[in-house]
């Protein structure tokens, strides 16, 4: 079983976001997946269908199905920083450089088997697992090294299951100057491939385990002329090359490296055991079949890079971690289907507009890069207001060049779905595609009585909807708004209309108010929404003290003061937040009322809707006067309302 590896700069902490992370033993898959924000390592197990992913940071190693739901987690493995299960999958083996240990775990229980110490301060970095033991990189700058312990061995025997110091050195000159990737072929047992990571070298070395002692197979240092830095090294299934940064094939014999050719570029890859290469490229992730540069499959993560891939065993998912850099948002664990099949390319191409009724003609194209069998048929599938789940429509024949074309009479109006469907065949996965039409719709007439009109406070207002001619709905809504924003648009009815095309709703009118109906349309109707705005004024009354009587001059009443007796006006409004009261003073003369210096003025309304004035005492004899209170829309401190005046009240002072 293969384990899959990746740079030094991110290898040193994972960190999952997941509370389900946090169980210590494996359980019942849970809706969450396997979320990473720095990965550390991603390697799948095919007896038990799991994916493992490293914790760098939390110290944890975490499990998923082949769906990518987490199943549970271990902890107390130190900046785990790479992982391997071994070749039955009953074990996976976690770099642990933060306690400088290899952690045996159970791959079903999750339970810790074993810790072996490795004696360095300076990992273990990567780790492999081939010909019955686990071997890891370790060391920094200068003194990079290879170990392994052997699993076989009980620590309690008195011998040591850790070997340290194995890298080849005859040949090998300068050897390892750091830390080193691993990569092993399952079908090919005691091969090891060993990348030296960083751009201050591009060494790199197959070396033969399969004794138990590394022997060296090819070695090569230091002219750049077949790499600049490795970051991602690969064994090639069956054959004696090496993948580097995904992209670059380089074979060995006779001790040595050559270049053997170029799949695109890419980053990073991993190689299945039947030699199927998948590659992450960009934004991509492409799958190759062995020695081909043709794509086999393509899968768009948009401007998502890949950080580690891990093929299943029998191929029939690819696992990625897919994302951004820890400070945006981290990676998460996806499982990609189909890997192993080619993937069409499916474009349909229909009208943006129709009208019903009207023949329209639909287009496409289907291609794939693995040539489809002569005389593919594509399913094609309506979905409109009528088929709401979508209705069969005929199938289409591809012509020889990928192109087809089929008409249709679309019966309803709206947006109108075209779905054209390839089920797939033994080499090609299943593809869909589809585009929409706006298909046109007759307009219908729907009206809302009592625009424009104002009302008293407190008014029940019939408001009456009158919907025309539809083809299936007769269902109308009438909504209310009032004015002020702080009280929402209500759904005051919904229902189908009589007889008539009628239907009404109840307003209570304290305030302006946007009564909308709504048709939302059928098949062949269009939507209409119409408003009507009415008008509701407030209640406002005033009352006048300190008079000493009323009686009537000519055709009014007037209360009666003393010329030295000011009046008091007290304003009773319907209250709103930061409403005023607009005062206005007017003062008789000649035959003709004027108003008075500084009338009309604001007064602030107290929370419960009043606001007393006194007018000051005039101090002259046979002065007649009026007042009144007013609520102006805009002026008053708010537009809730409409304009409202009370009664003018008259005044007489006397001596």
């Amino acid at each position: 079983m293969r384990t899959r590896s990746i740079s030094t700069a991110t290898a040193l902490a994972v960190l999952f976001g997941s509370a389900a992370l946090s169980v210590v033993a494996a359980g019942t898959a849970s809706a969450a997946t396997a979320h990473v924000t720095s990965p550390g390592g991603i390697v799948a197990d095919g007896p038990l269908k799991r994916v493992f992913v490293g914790d760098g940071s939390a110290g944890t190693v975490a499990v998923t199905d082949y769906s990518g739901a987490v199943l549970g987690s271990v902890s107390g493995i130190t900046g785990v920083s790479d992982i391997a299960v071994s070749d039955d999958g009953a074990t996976v083996y976690a770099a642990a450089p933060g306690s400088h240990e290899i952690v045996a775990i159970d791959a079903a229980t999750l339970d810790v088997k074993a810790r072996y110490a490795v004696a360095t301060d300076t990992g273990p970095r990567h780790v492999a697992f081939t010909s019955g033991k686990v071997w890891f990189t370790y060391g920094d700058q200068w003194d990079g090294d290879l170990g392994s312990v052997d699993p076989t061995v009980d620590p309690a025997s008195g011998t040591n299951p850790v070997t340290m110091a194995q890298f080849p050195t005859e040949g090998t000159s300068p050897g390892l100057w750091g830390q080193a990737l691993l990569d092993t072929d399952p079908l090919r047992p005691g091969v090891l491939a060993i990348g030296q990571t960083g751009i201050s070298t591009d060494s790199m070395a197959v070396v033969d385990v399969s004794s138990g002692t590394p022997k060296l197979t090819a070695w090569y240092f230091g002219d750049y002329t077949l790499n600049s830095g490795i970051s991602d090294i690969d064994l090639a299934a069956g054959g004696d090359e090496v993948i580097v940064n995904g992209t670059d094939r380089d074979a060995y014999a006779d001790g040595k490296f050559s270049k053997a050719g170029a799949y695109p570029a890419g980053q990073l890859a991993d190689v299945a055991r039947d030699g199927l290469v998948a590659q992450a490229s960009g934004g991509k992730i492409l799958t190759y079949r062995p020695d081909a540069t043709k794509v086999l499959h393509t899968y768009d993560m948009g401007t998502q890079r890949t950080a580690g891939l891990a093929w299943a065993p029998d191929t029939s998912r690819l696992f990625a971690l897919v994302g951004t850099d820890a400070a945006n948002g981290g990676y998460t664990l996806k499982a990609l289907t189909d890997p192993a099949m080619n993937n069409p390319t499916l474009t349909v191409n229909a009208p943006a507009t129709a009208t019903r009724g009207k023949q329209l003609t639909v287009t496409g194209r289907i291609s794939a890069s693995y040539s489809l069998p002569t005389g593919v048929k594509l399913q094609v599938t309506r979905t409109d207001l009528d088929s709401p789940n979508g209705r069969a429509l005929p199938a289409v024949t591809v012509n020889a060049d990928g192109t087809y074309a089929f008409s249709d009479t679309p019966p309803a109006g709206g947006t109108v779905t075209y779905k054209v469907a390839y089920a797939g065949d033994e080499v090609h996965s299943a593809v869909s595609a589809s585009d929409k039409v706006a298909v046109s719709r007759t307009a219908t007439s729907l009206s809302l009585n009592n625009n424009g009109k104002v009302y008293s406070y407190g008014t029940d207002v019939k408001f009456t909807a009158h919907l025309g001619t539809t083809y299936k709905n007769r269902t109308v809504e009438i909504w209310a708004n009032p004015y002020g924003g702080d009280k929402p648009n209500k759904l005051l009815k919904t229902g189908t209309v009589d007889a008539g095309g009628n239907i009404s709703a109840i307003v209570d009118m304290t305030r302006d108010t946007d009564v909308t109906a709504v048709f939302k349309g059928d098949a062949r109707y269009a939507p209409r929404t119409v408003k009507s705005t009415g008008y509701a004024r407030v209640k406002v009354a005033t009352a006048v003290t300190k008079n000493y009587k009323k009686a009537a001059i000519g055709s009014h009443t007037y209360y009666w003061f003393h010329k030295s007796t000011s009046p008091v006006v007290t304003t009773t409004m319907t209250y709103y937040p930061g409403r005023k009261q607009r005062l206005e003073l007017e003062v008789y003369y000649n035959g003709t009322w004027y108003a008075t210096e500084g009338s009309p003025q604001y007064f602030a309304l107290g929370s419960n809707g009043k606001s007393a004035v006194s007018l000051g005492a005039p101090g002259q004899s046979g002065i007649k006067a009026r007042v009144r209170a007013a609520y102006i829309n805009n002026s008053s401190g708010d537009n809730v309302n409409s304009n409202t005046y009370s009664d003018w009240k008259y005044l007489y002072f006397t001596n």
